[in-house]
């Protein structure tokens, strides 16, 4: 299974010791939620999953857009919400950085086969800055496909403990967590996160020998688009992405300190221990090119038929690539591409995980089916049955609606 971008343990820890991870119009649904398939299943696969886990709250809402309309329904979700609320879409924002790594690649701004320590088409300095914070394992041997693909062996910063004896962060500690808990508002950079790996000297395998999802190959990636576009990553994604593709309701929150979400917006809760609590406001420097995005599941649903239909940037022979899983993903379980992945009956997209909020974004070319599931609430204990359940209640639905 494909995990995202979370720091559970980060932010959990943070919350129990301070408070107690071109302008179209969003579509209208065609189909309101009410007594219809789609709602009866919403419904029963919800409240069957709150019962078996003794959720107290949180709710879960999916968007469909097909050839026969646009179908919308929710469970416990604050009244009002719809396919234009807006909530983290965590490493679904992965497709985004892919697709702009693959729109400079197609541009011959870069070449994804290129070498990290190559230098960039037609400047004077390399993908990676030649500084110390850069220099990770294997670094002369990471090309831009395996950052990609997951398979560079970079180690993973945002998600994984720093090892014993590295001095980045205390013994078996989280780095960001580690941060977090001294500095709340911290403003985080490629370079602080990489650096990590650089100062501790930290890889999971030797460039190509293997999968391994990993945030922090994807700030590396971050770093590139902003070296060779010479923008900051959210107007590169803005200008080439956002804004021609009619995503008005999608942001990029770059700063620290931006810790809100635009209205009308789906608050994100955590279950542990039994306590229920608010997490919503979170900073999101962090995971910057990895999960910082903010959406809708409409704008999602246009975006992830768009980019999958080739219209969203990247041609269809860079889609092509995206779409082609690596002989290492499969091998390890996790069919994965270039920053996306397919799921049987569902077809091509991402799913996101960050406090509060779990989501899935697939299109499905064979039918023209785009789906969006999300929930704004994370059972802690039960993380592995809720994302089992999101990938079920996707088949319900689309079952539910003809598909």
């Amino acid at each position: 299974m494909v995990r995202c971008f979370a720091v559970r343990s980060t932010v959990l820890a943070i919350a129990f010791a301070a408070f107690c991870l071109a302008g179209c119009t969003a579509k209208k649904a065609s189909h309101a939620a009410g007594p219809t398939a789609l709602q009866r299943v919403v419904d029963a696969d919800w409240v069957a999953f709150k019962s078996a886990n003794g959720l107290p709250g949180g709710g879960v809402a999916v968007y469909l857009e097909t050839p026969k309309g646009n179908f919308y329904a929710s469970a416990d979700m604050a009244a009002g919400t719809d396919q234009n609320t807006h909530f983290r879409i965590a490493s679904n924002t992965k497709t985004f950085t892919a697709a702009a790594i693959m729109l400079l690649n197609q541009q011959g701004k870069l070449n994804i086969d290129d070498l990290i320590v190559a230098t960039i088409p037609g400047q004077n300095a390399p993908y990676a800055p030649d500084t110390a914070s850069y220099n990770i394992p294997n670094k002369a041997s990471i090309t831009i496909r395996q950052l990609l693909s997951h398979t560079a062996g970079v180690f993973d910063v945002t998600n994984s403990a720093v090892p014993a004896g590295c001095a980045a962060a205390p013994a078996g500690q989280n780095y960001v967590s580690y941060v977090l808990a001294q500095d709340p508002n911290h403003q985080f950079t490629f370079d602080e996160l990489v650096g990590v790996d650089a100062e501790c000297q930290l890889s999971d395998f030797a460039p190509g020998a293997d999968y391994a999802y990993t945030n922090t190959g994807f700030s590396i990636l971050g770093e590139i688009v902003e070296r060779v576009s010479g923008q900051a990553y959210d107007q590169f994604v803005t200008e080439n992405l956002l804004s021609p593709n009619g995503l008005a309701a999608t942001s990029i929150p770059m700063l620290a300190t931006d810790q809100t979400l635009p209205p009308p917006f789906s608050p994100g809760y955590v279950f542990n221990n039994g306590v229920l609590m608010d997490l919503t406001a979170a900073n999101m420097s962090a995971p910057i090119a990895t999960g910082n995005l903010i959406s809708t599941p409409a704008d999602l649903a246009r975006w992830v038929t768009r980019l999958i239909e080739g219209k969203a940037g990247p041609d269809a022979a860079s889609v092509g690539e995206m779409m082609t899983t690596t002989p290492q993903s499969h091998a390890a379980g996790s069919d994965y591409g270039l920053g996306l992945f397919p799921l049987p009956g569902l077809g091509y997209g991402h799913n996101g995980a960050f406090v509060g909020y779990l989501s899935l974004m697939m299109y499905d070319p064979t039918v023209d089916v785009a789906l969006i599931v999300y929930f704004d609430v994370w059972d802690d204990p039960g993380m592995s049955d809720e994302y089992n359940l999101l990938n079920q209640l996707a088949s319900d639905a689309r079952a539910a609606v003809g598909y």
